[in-house]
């Protein structure tokens, strides 16, 4: 029961992602369907019949790996926000610091293995 709420409570945090930003969907749904797998799998299979994120949560949970497009949007998306931040801060720290803080993800998602068919 604890990890269907918990699963719940993500796809939520997914959906106001899809509107607002700053909040990431892809990893909140990931998380979710970690759930669902483990405590309904009616959810779990309704997440992975979703048009648009089925297939990403599909290759996720199989190797780890994501679509090229995905992986394109993702990395476009991380440099156009950093580009924007910096462009609106005033402080050389402040962008330093935001530069930083998403080095990590970018590098992350760079590193990711492209799905297989999508080389």
């Amino acid at each position: 029961m604890f990890l269907r709420v918990v699963g719940i409570f993500f796809v939520g945090l997914a959906g106001l992602g899809v509107v607002l930003p700053v909040l990431p969907t892809t990893p909140f749904l990931l998380v979710a369907a970690g759930c669902f797998a483990k405590s309904s799998p009616h959810l779990h299979q309704k997440l992975l019949n979703n048009k648009t994120f089925g297939p990403m949560i599909f290759h996720w949970q199989e190797s780890r790996s994501i679509p090229k497009r995905a992986k394109i949007v993702s990395l476009i998306t991380m440099v156009l926000g950093v580009s924007y931040s910096c462009w609106l801060l005033d402080s050389h720290y402040l962008r330093i610091f935001v530069v930083i803080l998403v080095a990590f993800p970018f590098i992350f998602v760079a590193r990711l293995p492209l799905a297989k068919g999508e080389n």
